[in-house]
């Protein structure tokens, strides 16, 4: 297999083939710092992130806690204004005003991880849902469109709901009030953050199920963030790792996880309950995102490196101080990573003349 990554920084539309349909999101050069405490450096939380989103499709961006999936996710949504680059959705770049980000959102919404903590416990199941529709000033039936939403999140029949409270609910019928929240104003993209992480197991694989119909029945897109690459597995088209602030390696979900190339994505493999071989345990915790190392950002952790393998490979220096390029935003499989490049040259090259 070759890698297809990039030679250079994008700066064109990246990822697309002649003639394909333009992504409904676009993510081009995304950097978001923060400033830091007490004099110390910018803390790089997304720092150069190209992605697309195509109509109907689901993403997966998997990675450690920490490595920027929140920000990125905060940022896709206007939540975050980026320190560079841009967002563009539907083929219009997003601006910051008040007025076009609450248009925005009426098209793009967000699904929180804790369905404790993003419903309000004073307000009935129907205000709760119905509070998008009126910020929004929807002109239709309001009790009509409250209990259609309700009914696609699966809670029938809707009203029953209606003047339930949070505390009154299970884990997994929370869960789908938020996701009807969200439904009730049509939107074409969920972004989805850790979306089942608070879940029991058996319940998981019902809100699973549910984001794939509704994908199915509404063409919707959806970027789901999460640690968990079995989840991405389960429920997406196309995974994006991510790992201290930009993706290093992308591609289609078989592909990608059954034939991880980079070694960070082969690590998060590894541990998972079927995985064959003993876990890769990495050492130490990912650098603070205000002090990047130099090279690729992985090497101080890299078991790649430290055993040896790039070494051998002739791409130990590289590892340390070559920087790799940003990987481009569209649906091809890349990988950033110096030694998974080399051993794809030796395996294109085919085996040494006898």
């Amino acid at each position: 297999m070759t890698s297809t990554a990039s030679s250079g920084t994008p700066t064109g539309a990246p990822g697309d083939t002649a003639g394909a349909t333009p992504p409904l999101l676009r993510v081009q050069g995304l950097r978001v710092t923060f400033p830091g405490r007490r004099g110390a450096a910018d803390a790089r939380a997304v720092d150069g992130v190209d992605l697309d989103i195509r109509r109907g499709e689901i993403v997966a961006l998997v990675g450690e806690s920490g490595c920027g999936k929140t920000t990125l996710a905060r940022a896709l949504l206007g939540l975050v204004r980026p320190t560079e680059g841009r967002v563009t959705f539907d083929g219009a770049p997003l601006t910051y005003s008040a007025r076009a980000l609450k248009a925005y959102r009426r098209r793009a919404q967000l699904v929180l991880q804790d369905p404790s903590g993003s419903l309000n416990p004073r307000h009935t199941v129907y205000d709760i849902v119905a509070e998008g529709l009126r910020i929004h000033g929807h002109a239709g039936d309001e009790r009509t469109a409250v209990a259609e939403a309700l009914s696609r999140a699966g809670l029938r029949p809707p009203e029953r709901f209606f003047l339930r409270y949070p505390h009154e609910l299970s884990g997994g019928q929370r869960q789908r009030v938020v996701i009807a929240g969200a439904l009730v104003l049509r939107p074409e993209l969920l972004v989805a953050d850790e979306p089942v992480a608070s879940l029991d197991a058996s319940v998981r694989g019902e809100i699973l199920a549910l984001l794939l119909r509704l994908r199915t029945e509404l063409d919707l897109s959806a970027l789901v963030v999460t640690h968990d690459l079995g989840l991405a597995w389960n429920i997406a088209d196309r995974v994006a790792v991510m790992y201290l602030g930009r993706i290093v390696e992308t591609g289609p979900v078989e592909q990608v996880l059954t034939a991880p190339r980079h070694p960070y994505t082969q690590a998060l493999l590894s541990v998972l309950p079927e995985a064959p071989g003993t876990p890769v345990v990495l050492t130490g915790e990912p650098p603070d995102p205000s002090y990047i190392p130099g090279g690729c950002r992985f090497h101080v952790r890299c078991p790649v490196l430290a055993g040896g393998e790039a070494e051998r490979a002739g791409v130990a220096d590289a590892c340390r101080t070559g920087d790799l390029e940003i990987l481009r935003g569209g649906d091809e499989s890349q990988v950033a990573c110096h030694w998974a490049r080399a051993e794809a040259a030796v395996r294109a090259s085919g085996p040494p003349p006898r």
